[in-house]
């Protein structure tokens, strides 16, 4: 009777112990799942997404503004791999508060290529793009929570465009797309364009044709997150080859564009850092205004110091006014150095910033471009500055200087004094 009180006293102590540790693997295994499930989601929201269950919506689309729409507004978002994962629908709806227009965009993909995340897309969108800017076709996934830049804009060019794409990764850090869009283009602004002694235009068509690769040798990419960047390193090489045709689809033009963007930055241990970003585009042929280079300004068109103070961009020129430079041909460097955090307190650590940006550029017959004035930037532009950031729930002040061959005769005109803004997700 002894043992089998023995017995049952083991077996009991052993079923305890085992129950026991069954339930610590088994809230370690909920606190594993609950970890990654956090870390998914902030993963989604670091690259824009709101996720649900079978739809991801995009933040892009909630709120901004610029000087042309005023507040716009709206939604949009993706389809997830609950939904299907070889096939997609997407869109957006926003809406102007300053010109009362909507604008949207919709449609759909289908993987086509398990291994290489190929997908073969088709969008039809009535939209705003801003005159002068060259964005890359891999860029359009990389996340950004505020865009200060946006709410200074004043030149926007409409467009309806048709496009198909296809989307592939090369190497498995190699992102590339392709793309051929259709495009009617109405500029807001009053603007002709000669492309000789015999044509002018007001408005006009494009078929564009657009192959875009970046190599990020040391980031790494979700496959099931659009092919999202969640870890990003450095050195990052951008290139793009733009070619528009006439007499193909009512083509109007023929010009070809090239443009190359290298990002290096260097982190210390101190939480120091050190960017680097040099950019350059050419453009070959009969381009309107609205498919050339503006060098990234962020000053507005106002008198005094304070009348200007607004948000700083994240890599534009902040004593450079809109639409003062226009070029066919440019590059662009910048040098931003981040210094060591002041510990002030655990809640209070401003940062110092130094900036350094120069531009250079040109452009060949201006005259073909008629009721729009701006200068080139053959002499070379150059500014320099701080920023002191995370001084108040991300928010921080910035201070840049313009100097050298096109220093303006205004001693007051030369300064930009702004807010700057800096979060991130974690």
């Amino acid at each position: 009777m002894k043992y089998y009180w023995l017995f049952i006293f083991i077996t009991a102590f052993v079923y305890k112990s085992k129950a026991q540790n069954l339930d610590a693997a088994n809230n370690n295994s909920q606190i594993a799942n609950d970890s990654i499930k956090k870390a998914e989601f902030v993963n989604y929201l670091g690259n824009g997404y709101f996720p649900t269950k079978y739809f991801n919506f995009d933040l892009r689309y909630l709120i901004k503004f610029n000087q042309h729409e005023g507040f716009r507004t709206g939604l949009g978002g993706v389809t997830n791999e609950t939904f299907s994962e070889n096939f997609r629908l997407q869109g957006y709806m926003v809406y102007g508060f300053l010109d009362h227009r909507f604008k949207y965009s919709f449609g759909g993909g289908v993987k086509i290529a398990e291994k290489t995340n190929t997908w073969f897309n088709l969008f039809y969108t009535e939209d705003l793009e801003e005159t002068g800017s060259s964005t890359f076709l891999t860029d359009k996934r990389f996340f950004q929570l505020f865009e200060p830049r946006l709410i200074n804009i004043d030149l926007f060019h409409k467009h309806i465009s048709k496009t198909v794409s296809i989307e592939h990764q090369l190497r498995p850090k190699i992102l590339t797309e392709t793309q051929f869009s259709v495009s009617k283009i109405n500029p807001t602004y009053n603007y002709i364009f000669h492309p000789n002694d015999n044509e002018s235009f007001t408005d006009f068509d494009l078929s564009l044709l657009k192959i875009a690769a970046q190599w990020s040798p040391f980031s790494e990419f979700n496959q099931t997150l659009n092919n999202t960047e969640t870890k990003s390193d450095y050195p990052k090489f951008t290139l793009q080859y733009t070619k528009s045709f006439a007499n193909i689809i009512n083509g109007n033009f023929n010009f070809s564009k090239l443009d190359f963007r290298a990002i290096q930055q260097f982190d210390y241990k101190s939480e120091a850092s050190t960017q680097i970003v040099l950019t350059s585009g050419i453009t070959n042929g009969d381009a309107p205004i609205t498919h050339l280079y503006h060098a990234y300004p962020n000053n507005v068109n106002k008198e005094t110091i304070l009348q200007r103070f607004s948000v700083a961009g994240i890599n534009s020129f902040e004593t450079m006014f809109f639409n003062e430079f226009f070029s066919d041909r440019f590059a662009t460097f910048q040098l931003k150095h981040k210094l060591k955090p002041f510990n002030i307190s655990p809640w209070f650590k401003p940062q110092l910033v130094l900036i350094y940006r120069y531009a250079i550029g040109n452009m060949n017959n201006i005259d073909r471009h008629e009721n729009i004035s701006f200068n080139t930037l053959e002499k070379g532009f150059s500014e320099s500055g701080l920023e002191i950031n995370k001084l108040f729930f991300g928010f921080g002040f910035s201070f840049a200087y313009r100097y050298g061959s096109y220093h303006l005769p205004e001693f007051g005109d030369n300064f930009a004094f702004k807010f700057t803004f800096n979060i991130s997700i974690e």
